[in-house]
């Protein structure tokens, strides 16, 4: 039953994609910039109903107090394709930093361009990376949200952390606070591979670390916080959903935290 869940949800994930790209593209271009972003944010929404009512997958969102007005930072744990879109309706104005490629989708890189994303080569030195620099700050002047994901890429629940520097590099440089957020999505959204399983879990936005740290301090206290905070979440989500098949990343770190109890 799972199983034929998983592929209904799936099959209605990118129907719903596609198909309010194309329904919805007229007023998109034809609305301002930052009016047509509530587009994108009610598709955000209605995948979040899709997976609740097909799945039986539902969240509850923790600490939307913490986050500031106007232009900040939001450091998202990264798990899985769910949590690349789901903080779009939390926010007034989000903007991602992205590989340049995204850019060239058809009709998909014309909705980026529309709200200024950021593109940039991963593999790119010197000015271009300038450049990508200098580009935020514009966007963040503006009072937008900027969202980065620290560790880069998606992780399975419970692996070590492997942060990258560049989230340090960025509060450095563009000077506003960082939200750090974590969540365990990938526990009911895998990634790598098409099943979806039922349950709970929540998203927890932790206290705001203001600007003026030193770098390498403030990469060691985000590293700290985030990580304490996920293993506690950790612990409670499984807990609260026993019937979960868990990737041997988080049998693993229960395990640690268990005999670290003892």
């Amino acid at each position: 039953m799972i199983s034929l869940r998983s592929m209904l949800f799936n099959t209605l994930f990118y129907m719903n994609l596609i198909g309010q790209m194309i329904i919805m593209t007229p007023a998109y271009f034809l609305l301002p910039r930052k009016k047509s972003y509530g587009i994108a944010k009610n598709w955000a929404r209605s995948n979040h109903w899709l997976f609740a009512k097909i799945v039986g997958t539902t969240f509850e969102v923790e600490g939307l107090e913490n986050l500031p007005t106007g232009a900040y930072i939001l450091a998202p744990k990264h798990q899985s394709f769910w949590d690349a879109y789901a903080p779009l309706p939390w926010l007034d104005d989000p903007l991602y930093i992205l590989k340049r490629e995204l850019t060239w989708i058809p009709l998909f890189g014309l909705y980026l361009k529309k709200q200024r994303m950021v593109p940039v080569d991963r593999g790119a030195r010197g000015k271009a990376m300038a450049a990508m620099m200098a580009r935020t700050k514009a966007e963040m002047s503006t009072g937008r949200q900027l969202i980065i994901y620290p560790e880069g890429t998606r992780r399975p629940p419970g692996a070590a952390p492997e942060y990258k520097y560049g989230i340090a590099r960025l509060y450095r440089d563009l000077k506003v606070p960082v939200v750090p957020v974590v969540m365990h999505p990938g526990l009911f959204w895998p990634r790598r591979t098409t099943m979806r399983y039922p349950g709970h879990f929540k998203v927890q936005i932790l206290p705001a670390i203001q600007p003026g740290m030193e770098p390498d301090a403030f990469l060691a206290h985000l590293i700290d916080v985030m990580e304490t905070a996920s293993d506690r979440l950790l612990v409670e989500t499984v807990e609260a959903n026993p019937a979960l098949p868990l990737p041997p990343t988080a049998v693993a770190r229960l395990a640690e935290l268990k005999a670290r109890a003892a």
